[in-house]
């Protein structure tokens, strides 16, 4: 076995980014959501996992989860009678209030408009990878006779905004990253600000209720979310029910590759002697005369070697090269991570 240094210049790095199908398949368009009848009832005030066909079926996974949330605890039952406000709903609102804005003391704001309760998509980590993809969303929500389309504004944005979990894009009416102009010049609703938020690097998806309960002269979707104080209004499967009817939720993943290229240099004066030991005889002289002085040598692969002489990864050749003191090699490994 022959050894060589590898100098600094014998080594790149590059990167690049990646998109890909966000959901399970390899599919870009989720058209069927699913629940599971194992979910315990209790959790169901506080989020619904979806799932992209019979949770029955073996191919089925958890393609991300719908929670409500409400700064006020309404739309779920307390969890003490003598508390008031106390819920799920304020938990979950509180909980992603404190994680989007950094703080406790100011509600979620969406387009300039805060709304005390909302939905929150959050989709499942395996499926985004590093992040969603900007411009990829398209969610297609229908009640009230009419079907609208939300994405996320990253198109028309000249400085991104940036918060404790990352970029931040505003949901508005449109399909991926276009906006519809129909109802004003930023694809907001009339009375409600943006349709929601949209954190590509955390994988969420909040959606204004205040939006989407205004009628549908107004661009909303007059969804009738239920705030009434504890009580069990149902609120996710309400809007499980709008995205069912949609039948469209369209997403993309991101992810950054780093590729390690790494130049393995064979001159004409190495590595020209085979150091199989069935080359050498037992006193030390290669066995076969002709490779004294015309030797040949074929290169089948590449270890490479931490200084403790730990082997580290191994390049496989596609086929083997020959070598000999009138030819040199230059064999490239590329190395994903």
């Amino acid at each position: 076995m022959s050894f060589k240094r590898l100098d600094q210049g014998d080594i790149v790095i590059s990167s690049d980014a990646v998109t890909a199908p966000c959901w399970s398949g390899n599919v870009v368009n989720l058209t069927s959501f699913f629940t599971s009848s194992d979910q315990i009832a209790a959790d169901e005030q506080y989020y619904f996992n979806i799932y992209q066909t019979s949770s029955a079926l073996t191919n089925a996974a958890v393609q991300f989860s719908i929670a409500y949330g409400d700064v006020d605890g309404k739309g779920t039952q307390l969890f003490n009678s003598t508390v008031a406000g106390n819920s799920p709903s304020s938990t979950i609102y509180k909980q992603y209030r404190t994680l989007v804005n950094g703080t406790e003391e100011s509600n979620l704001s969406f387009g300039g408009v805060t709304s005390n309760y909302v939905y929150v998509l959050a989709v499942e980590r395996s499926r985004f990878k590093e992040k969603i993809f900007p411009g990829s969303l398209t969610l297609a929500l229908s009640g009230s006779g009419r079907t609208i389309k939300l994405t996320d504004n990253s198109e028309y944005v000249t400085t991104e905004t940036f918060g404790d979990l990352g970029r931040e894009y505003e949901i508005i009416s449109g399909s991926a990253g276009v906006r519809n102009s129909s109802l004003n010049a930023n694809g907001y609703t009339q009375n409600s600000g943006s349709y929601g938020k949209f954190l590509p690097d955390a994988g969420l998806i909040l959606l204004s209720g205040l939006a989407l309960d205004q009628p549908v002269v107004n661009g909303g979707l007059a969804l009738n979310t239920g705030r009434n104080v504890n009580t069990f209004d149902n609120n996710i499967n309400k809007l499980l029910n709008a995205m069912i009817g949609g039948g469209s939720f369209t997403l993309r993943s991101e992810e950054t590759v780093s590729s390690n290229y790494i130049f393995v240099r064979a001159r004409n004066s190495e590595f020209n002697y085979s150091t199989n030991p069935s080359n050498i005889t037992g006193s030390g002289e290669l066995r076969h005369d002709v490779m004294v002085d015309n030797p040949q040598a074929y290169l089948t692969a590449v270890g490479l070697y931490n200084d403790n002489n730990d082997l580290l990864a191994v390049a496989k050749l596609s086929r083997p090269l020959i070598k000999d003191f009138t030819k040199e090699s230059l064999v490239r490994i590329k190395l994903d991570y």
